[in-house]
Protein backbone atom coordinates (compact mmCIF):
# COMPACT_ATOMS: atom_id res chain seq x y z
CA UNK A 1 0.00 0.00 0.00
CA UNK A 2 1.46 3.34 -1.06
CA UNK A 3 1.56 5.99 1.70
CA UNK A 4 2.43 8.73 -0.77
CA UNK A 5 3.70 9.17 -4.29
CA UNK A 6 5.80 12.02 -5.65
CA UNK A 7 4.96 12.87 -9.26
CA UNK A 8 7.34 15.10 -11.23
CA UNK A 9 8.17 16.80 -7.94
CA UNK A 10 10.37 19.89 -8.15
CA UNK A 11 12.00 21.40 -5.06
CA UNK A 12 13.27 24.92 -4.61
CA UNK A 13 12.98 28.27 -2.92
CA UNK A 14 12.59 31.79 -4.32
CA UNK A 15 13.87 31.48 -7.90
CA UNK A 16 16.32 28.65 -7.14
CA UNK A 17 15.50 25.14 -8.35
CA UNK A 18 17.21 22.41 -6.30
CA UNK A 19 15.67 19.22 -7.69
CA UNK A 20 13.30 18.51 -10.54
CA UNK A 21 11.14 15.68 -11.82
CA UNK A 22 11.42 13.41 -8.80
CA UNK A 23 9.19 10.37 -9.19
CA UNK A 24 9.01 7.77 -6.42
CA UNK A 25 6.60 6.30 -3.92
CA UNK A 26 6.88 5.14 -0.34
CA UNK A 27 4.93 2.09 0.73
CA UNK A 28 3.56 1.37 4.18
CA UNK A 29 6.29 -0.43 6.13
CA UNK A 30 9.20 0.82 4.01
CA UNK A 31 12.56 1.77 5.50
CA UNK A 32 13.74 4.53 3.17
CA UNK A 33 17.23 6.03 3.19
CA UNK A 34 17.70 9.36 1.41
CA UNK A 35 21.33 9.85 0.43
CA UNK A 36 23.18 12.63 -1.32
CA UNK A 37 25.79 15.32 -0.90
CA UNK A 38 25.14 18.53 1.00
CA UNK A 39 23.03 20.97 -0.98
CA UNK A 40 21.23 18.27 -2.97
CA UNK A 41 17.89 19.05 -1.33
CA UNK A 42 17.49 16.13 1.09
CA UNK A 43 16.10 18.18 3.97
CA UNK A 44 13.99 20.25 1.60
CA UNK A 45 12.46 17.04 0.27
CA UNK A 46 11.56 15.85 3.77
CA UNK A 47 10.00 19.21 4.68
CA UNK A 48 8.01 19.17 1.45
CA UNK A 49 6.75 15.64 2.10
CA UNK A 50 5.74 16.68 5.64
CA UNK A 51 3.92 19.76 4.33
CA UNK A 52 6.23 22.38 5.84
CA UNK A 53 7.23 23.59 2.37
CA UNK A 54 5.25 23.77 -0.85
CA UNK A 55 6.54 22.00 -3.96
CA UNK A 56 8.19 24.24 -6.52
CA UNK A 57 6.22 22.18 -9.04
CA UNK A 58 4.74 18.72 -9.35
CA UNK A 59 2.54 16.84 -6.88
CA UNK A 60 2.58 14.61 -3.84
CA UNK A 61 -0.41 12.29 -3.65
CA UNK A 62 -1.11 10.98 -0.14
CA UNK A 63 -3.04 7.86 0.76
CA UNK A 64 -5.60 8.02 3.57
CA UNK A 65 -3.15 5.95 5.64
CA UNK A 66 -0.83 8.98 5.77
CA UNK A 67 -1.93 10.68 8.99
CA UNK A 68 -0.03 13.76 10.15
CA UNK A 69 -0.89 13.16 13.79
CA UNK A 70 0.86 9.77 13.67
CA UNK A 71 4.24 11.02 12.42
CA UNK A 72 7.32 11.40 14.59
CA UNK A 73 9.80 13.91 13.17
CA UNK A 74 13.39 14.61 14.19
CA UNK A 75 14.74 17.67 12.33
CA UNK A 76 18.39 18.57 11.92
CA UNK A 77 20.11 19.68 15.09
CA UNK A 78 20.91 23.04 13.48
CA UNK A 79 17.17 23.81 13.40
CA UNK A 80 16.62 23.11 17.09
CA UNK A 81 16.36 25.86 19.69
CA UNK A 82 19.05 24.48 21.96
CA UNK A 83 18.31 26.97 24.75
CA UNK A 84 14.65 25.98 24.98
CA UNK A 85 13.58 26.54 28.63
CA UNK A 86 12.03 23.16 29.44
CA UNK A 87 12.99 19.98 31.21
CA UNK A 88 13.91 16.78 29.42
CA UNK A 89 10.68 15.19 30.68
CA UNK A 90 8.52 18.03 29.36
CA UNK A 91 10.09 17.88 25.91
CA UNK A 92 9.83 14.11 25.53
CA UNK A 93 6.26 14.02 26.84
CA UNK A 94 5.27 16.74 24.36
CA UNK A 95 5.72 14.13 21.63
CA UNK A 96 2.38 12.72 22.78
CA UNK A 97 0.47 15.97 22.21
CA UNK A 98 -1.07 14.88 18.91
CA UNK A 99 -2.72 12.01 20.79
CA UNK A 100 -4.53 14.23 23.30
CA UNK A 101 -7.59 14.99 21.18
CA UNK A 102 -10.09 17.50 22.56
CA UNK A 103 -9.05 16.82 26.18
CA UNK A 104 -5.69 18.57 26.73
CA UNK A 105 -4.47 16.32 29.53
CA UNK A 106 -1.87 13.57 29.41
CA UNK A 107 -2.92 10.10 30.49
CA UNK A 108 -1.10 7.21 32.12
CA UNK A 109 -0.22 5.67 28.78
CA UNK A 110 1.46 8.90 27.67
CA UNK A 111 3.57 9.02 30.82
CA UNK A 112 4.46 5.36 30.33
CA UNK A 113 5.48 5.92 26.71
CA UNK A 114 7.66 8.91 27.61
CA UNK A 115 9.39 6.93 30.36
CA UNK A 116 9.89 3.95 28.05
CA UNK A 117 11.58 6.06 25.38
CA UNK A 118 13.75 7.90 27.91
CA UNK A 119 14.96 4.54 29.14
CA UNK A 120 15.53 3.27 25.60
CA UNK A 121 17.80 6.24 24.93
CA UNK A 122 19.45 5.82 28.34
CA UNK A 123 18.56 9.34 29.48
CA UNK A 124 15.92 8.64 32.12
CA UNK A 125 18.26 9.95 34.83
CA UNK A 126 18.26 13.33 33.03
CA UNK A 127 14.46 13.71 33.05
CA UNK A 128 14.39 16.61 35.52
CA UNK A 129 17.33 18.45 34.02
CA UNK A 130 16.96 21.53 31.86
CA UNK A 131 17.28 20.77 28.14
CA UNK A 132 19.59 23.74 27.58
CA UNK A 133 22.10 22.38 30.11
CA UNK A 134 22.69 19.16 28.16
CA UNK A 135 25.44 18.44 25.68
CA UNK A 136 24.65 18.32 21.97
CA UNK A 137 24.60 14.53 21.93
CA UNK A 138 22.32 14.38 24.97
CA UNK A 139 19.95 16.91 23.41
CA UNK A 140 19.81 14.77 20.27
CA UNK A 141 18.82 11.76 22.36
CA UNK A 142 16.05 13.78 24.02
CA UNK A 143 14.66 14.93 20.67
CA UNK A 144 14.86 11.40 19.29
CA UNK A 145 12.89 10.16 22.31
CA UNK A 146 10.31 12.88 21.63
CA UNK A 147 9.99 11.75 17.99
CA UNK A 148 9.51 8.16 19.16
CA UNK A 149 6.61 9.25 21.38
CA UNK A 150 4.90 10.81 18.35
CA UNK A 151 5.59 8.00 15.86
CA UNK A 152 2.49 5.84 15.62
CA UNK A 153 2.83 4.93 11.96
CA UNK A 154 5.74 6.94 10.50
CA UNK A 155 9.14 8.05 11.81
CA UNK A 156 10.98 10.75 9.84
CA UNK A 157 14.62 11.43 10.74
CA UNK A 158 16.87 14.14 9.31
CA UNK A 159 20.47 13.06 9.92
CA UNK A 160 19.61 11.52 13.31
CA UNK A 161 23.16 10.30 14.01
CA UNK A 162 24.60 13.82 13.82
CA UNK A 163 26.05 14.58 17.25
CA UNK A 164 25.90 10.93 18.35
CA UNK A 165 28.94 8.88 19.27
CA UNK A 166 29.27 5.35 17.88
CA UNK A 167 27.40 3.79 20.82
CA UNK A 168 24.44 6.16 20.51
CA UNK A 169 24.37 5.71 16.73
CA UNK A 170 24.20 1.93 17.15
CA UNK A 171 21.37 2.32 19.67
CA UNK A 172 19.48 4.64 17.33
CA UNK A 173 19.64 2.14 14.47
CA UNK A 174 18.62 -0.73 16.75
CA UNK A 175 15.55 1.19 17.93
CA UNK A 176 14.63 2.26 14.40
CA UNK A 177 14.97 -1.29 13.07
CA UNK A 178 12.83 -2.65 15.92
CA UNK A 179 10.10 -0.12 15.07
CA UNK A 180 10.37 -1.07 11.40
CA UNK A 181 9.84 -4.72 12.29
CA UNK A 182 6.69 -3.63 14.14
CA UNK A 183 5.34 -2.06 10.93
CA UNK A 184 6.42 1.57 11.38
CA UNK A 185 7.48 3.30 8.15
CA UNK A 186 10.94 4.87 8.52
CA UNK A 187 12.24 7.70 6.32
CA UNK A 188 15.72 8.92 7.14
CA UNK A 189 18.39 11.19 5.70
CA UNK A 190 21.83 9.74 6.17
CA UNK A 191 25.39 9.75 4.90
CA UNK A 192 25.91 6.21 6.19
CA UNK A 193 26.11 3.94 3.14
CA UNK A 194 26.81 0.89 5.28
CA UNK A 195 23.65 1.44 7.32
CA UNK A 196 21.62 1.97 4.14
CA UNK A 197 22.85 -1.33 2.75
CA UNK A 198 21.94 -3.08 6.01
CA UNK A 199 18.53 -1.60 6.78
CA UNK A 200 16.98 0.09 3.74
CA UNK A 201 14.13 -1.43 1.77
CA UNK A 202 14.46 1.55 -0.60
CA UNK A 203 17.25 4.04 -1.22
CA UNK A 204 16.80 7.41 -2.88
CA UNK A 205 20.02 9.12 -4.01
CA UNK A 206 19.80 12.84 -4.79
CA UNK A 207 22.38 14.43 -7.05
CA UNK A 208 23.30 18.06 -6.52
CA UNK A 209 21.90 20.13 -9.37
CA UNK A 210 24.57 21.89 -11.38
CA UNK A 211 23.99 25.63 -11.33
Amino acid sequence: MSLFECQNLCLGYSSTLIQENLNFQVEKGDYVFILGENGSGKSTLLKTILGFLKPYDGKIRYDKEWRKNEIGYLPQTSEIQKTFPATVWEIVLSGCQADLGIIPFYKKNHFAKAEENLRKLEIFDYKNRSFKELSGGQQQRVLFARALCAAKSVLVLDEPAKGFDSSATKKMYEISEDLHKQGITIITISHDLQAAQKYATKTLVLQKKQM
